[in-house]
């Protein structure tokens, strides 16, 4: 197979993103995806994103996908079993076999959801079930709601939610986490009530989400939350397992990159909520497929990281 510029593993915001902008650049390309649109297919109704007041999240994956094929830019599913660098070049080894060879490589594998797995959360996914506070919150204005975890990333999405609930029952299972000051301000609130050590039991309702049950970790105790909405911050698993060998991993599983999405390694980038950037957004992962792919460019023509 012939050499080419550029390789982008991953096919959500951040990879088709990186793929029409090394497009534009003239580059030789191959997009290496198991699935097309990443999280953003899971994802109801956006309203942050620019130019559309409220659009389903499978809708705005559907159309930057158009954008692709309208370009011509060829997209592989299949899962990257592996990366490497092959001499001068890298090597990405796609599961059936296939292997690709490119001068860069951007990675904007994403990241799953921590889940509950806990009965009623598959089924009212985007139903009341949401792991996304700064999308779905305006959608639970003036409800109750709860919010599960213990770490940064659920005191964050209950302060996130206080201007626009009714209640927020945050439910831990051991200990907060969070940072300090994050705690101090949500203890200070009179609408959120810290629910320490229980974790959550099942999720009920009919159409949409009417309650959810938690157990006390030590004495077995039963509650009911009588909520509308449940949002689930446990945590976030990076997709990474093909490259951890190769790439600077942090203590979250996240590639390590800097400003201009450079890796550990020269000449291979990455984007999006596979990365350390915090803000893990659709926008926000756009941009930085973006700044991927210009980064890739600029190192192609030059051969400088």
């Amino acid at each position: 197979m012939a050499l080419l510029d550029l390789i982008i593993i991953g096919a959500g915001p951040a990879g088709m993103t990186a793929a029409i902008y090394a497009k534009r650049k003239g580059l030789t390309l191959q997009l290496i995806a198991d699935s097309v649109g990443g999280n953003v297919t899971k994802t109801g109704n956006v309203e942050n994103y620019p130019g559309y007041k409220s659009i389903p999240g499978p809708q705005l994956a559907a159309l930057i996908k158009k954008q692709l094929e309208d370009m011509k830019i060829d997209i592989k599913l299949s899962r990257v079993a592996k990366l490497e660098k092959a001499g001068d070049y890298f090597m990405a080894m796609a599961a059936d076999g296939t292997a690709y060879e490119a001068r860069a490589v951007v990675v904007a594998t994403g990241s799953k959801w921590k889940e509950l797995n806990v009965p009623g959360e598959k089924e009212f996914r985007n139903k009341g079930v949401s792991y996304c506070p700064t999308c779905d919150g305006p959608l639970f204005s003036g409800m109750d709601v709860a919010v599960i975890g213990g770490g940064n990333a659920a005191a964050e999405a209950v302060m996130d939610l206080i201007p626009m609930a009714k209640k927020i029952f945050l439910v831990v299972r051991s200990t907060l986490k969070a940072d300090k000051v994050v705690v101090d301000k949500i203890q200070s609130s009179d609408k959120v009530a810290i629910l320490m050590g229980y974790t959550v039991d099942r999720i009920n309702g009919k159409d949409f989400v009417e309650s959810v049950d938690i157990v006390s970790t030590s004495g077995g105790e039963r509650k009911t939350l009588n909520v509308g909405g449940v949002f689930v911050e446990v945590g976030l698993l990076p997709n990474v397992a093909f490259a951890k060998d190769l790439l600077e991993i942090n203590d979250r599983g996240e590639i390590v990159i800097d400003e201009r999405c450079r890796t550990n390694v020269c000449g291979v980038f990455a984007a999006g909520d596979v990365s350390d950037v915090p803000q893990k957004q659709i926008i926000v992962a756009a941009g930085e497929g973006a700044k991927a792919a210009m980064s890739a460019f600029t190192y192609i023509s030059t051969q400088k990281c």
